[in-house]
Formats: structure tokens, sequence, C-alpha cells
């Protein structure tokens, strides 16, 4: 029998007729594919190779194996080609989702260094509420959903993604703009923009009035983190935001205000209980959580 390196070996001094120039093919020492040789040819019990003006070339009695010798190096090349094109995700999918406040800027920024590892994947995105997303796992249309709430279900698992903060976005123009922060009594004295308080995200927001016995009313309210701080922009009133949604500048025109309460912001990836991650939804959760937790996302102006 001959092993993997012994075919590469006879194949390459097949091709450049001698044992110097299958070394340099090979990028490996001349004495040891001559070595090789000898010990192939003597396991084999006959002559691989005849020397005709200086070259080496098959010999009649292995003519018909060097003939399989090129099938099986073939093959090994196929192998090699069906493994780099799978290493780089061809002919996969990758499935997620995520809630708005994490996709309009955190995802996109995941998933750019998700296309450098990964040049031939197919990529799918959802943007989901959370009652999208139960079902969107449980019936397996994705691996994982990036969320802003974690849920007590028995066929879901939640593991921390990442923690960041809620802050106040007023127009430019407003009077509060001129403030270096904000407490939640005075957010509660002006026009309001938000997530209805019975949505999820939106009870994230209005539990910092809730815990302080503030009342939180909306005068607008939309369904997006993102259409909220549109309306903010447009000065028809002011509004609470997670970091995740503003991060890097992503809604130039409107001022971004601490809240004195420091309220936090967590998140979290879900996944269909039991179930492993590919490997490229493995890296997407890595790279998600590595841009989160990046500092400098906002960095309100003095």
């Amino acid at each position: 029998m001959l092993t993997l390196r012994q075919i590469e070996v006879a194949r390459a001094v097949m091709v450049t007729g001698t044992i110097a120039g299958a070394a340099r093919l090979l990028n490996v020492s001349a004495p040891g594919i001559s070595r090789l040789m000898k010990y192939t040819e003597t396991s084999l019990g006959f002559r691989l190779f005849d020397r005709r003006g200086g070259r080496l070339v098959p010999s009649e009695q292995a003519r018909h194996v060097f003939a399989q010798i090129n099938a099986v190096f073939d093959k090994v090349e196929d192998l090699r080609f069906v493994l780099e094109r799978t290493q780089g995700g061809a002919g996969q999918d990758l499935l997620i989702g995520s809630v708005p406040s994490i996709s309009h800027v955190m995802v996109p920024r995941a998933i750019e260094r998700v296309r450098a590892a990964y040049p031939h994947l197919v990529i799918d995105i959802n943007i989901l509420k959370l009652e999208e997303a139960i079902d969107y796992l449980l019936l397996g249309k994705g691996e994982v959903v990036a969320m802003s709430y974690r849920l007590d279900h028995p066929a879901l698992t939640f593991e921390p993604l990442a923690r960041g903060g809620l802050f106040c976005i007023v127009p430019l123009d407003h009077p509060l703009a001129a403030r270096s922060s904000i407490a939640a009594a005075e957010i509660v004295r002006h026009p309001l923009i938000g997530i209805d308080p019975n949505d999820p995200y939106g009870r994230i927001m209005s539990d910092i009035f809730r815990k302080r016995g503030l009342s939180y009313g909306i005068t607008i309210r939309a369904r997006f983190g993102s259409t909220v701080c549109s309306l903010v922009r447009a000065g028809l009133g002011i509004a609470v935001i997670d970091q995740f949604t503003i991060a890097y500048d992503a809604f130039p025109g409107i001022r971004v205000l601490p809240i004195e309460e420091a309220p936090v912001f967590e998140t979290w990836i879900a996944r269909k209980a039991g179930t492993a991650l590919s490997m490229f939804a493995g890296s997407f959760v890595t790279f998600l959580r590595e841009e989160m937790a990046r500092p400098g996302q906002v960095r309100p102006e003095p």
C-alpha cells in the first residue's frame, strides 16, 4: 500500500522529472525525497522510475500505477477544494434573528466580520419582536436570536450577550440639549416618545420611572427604537433609548444625555434548548459579543 505522502512525492517526481525538482515543488529536502522513493520502491518490489536522458520517467511496470496515482491525486485535490469551500461557507446558510435594538447597528458590524471569515456563506437575517423570536427558534427557522429580554421558557436557552446603558435623547434645539445629564424625574416633565410599556422592550424603559413612582406618559408610541430616534430628531419630543440603538452616531441630529440613575440595559443570545450552534453561528455570536462590548459607542457631547 502507498500512503498519501508517498503518492504525493511520486507524483511530484513524475511531474518534474528529477528528485531536485520534486523537492522544490514540495518545499522539502532532496535527500528526503530520494530516501522516501527508495523505501517506496523497496516496499513495492519494483521500480517506479527509469532514468532516461538525465530525467526520471515512469517505468513500464509502474505505468498503470501512475494512472491510478493521478486519479487519487485528483480526488485529493477535489477533497481539498470542497473543504476550503466548506470552511469559507460555500453551500452553507447562517440563519439568525435579532430584536430591532441590536439589529440596527450591532448586527451589521458583526456580519461584516462573519463575511470576512466566510466569504461564500449565505446569510439570512430576520428582525424579530419577542413573540416572533420564540416561534422562530422553536420552529427551526434560525439558530440564534439576539434579544434584549430574557424569559423563562423550557425549550429555549439564554446566554448573556452584552451589558449597556439607557440614555435620554433630545432634539439638538431642545432646552435640555444644553444639559450634561438628566434625572428620571425631569425626563417625565417633557413630552415623551417611546415603545408601548406593555411591550417587553418598552417595559425596560418604563421600569426606570415605575420603580421611582413616576408617571411615564407617552405622547407618541412607536414599534421600533429607530423610529423613536427619528421622531425625536424631528423635534416631536424626547425619549429614553438603549445605547446599542444609537451607537456610533447612528442618528445624527439628536443630543444624547446620560441618565443620572445610570439604568442598565442587558442583552441575551437565545437558542433552542439542546441544540449545538454551527461553526458559523458560533462565530456570529462571538463577533457580536465583541462588537457590543467595545467602549466608546456613545459619546455625549460636553
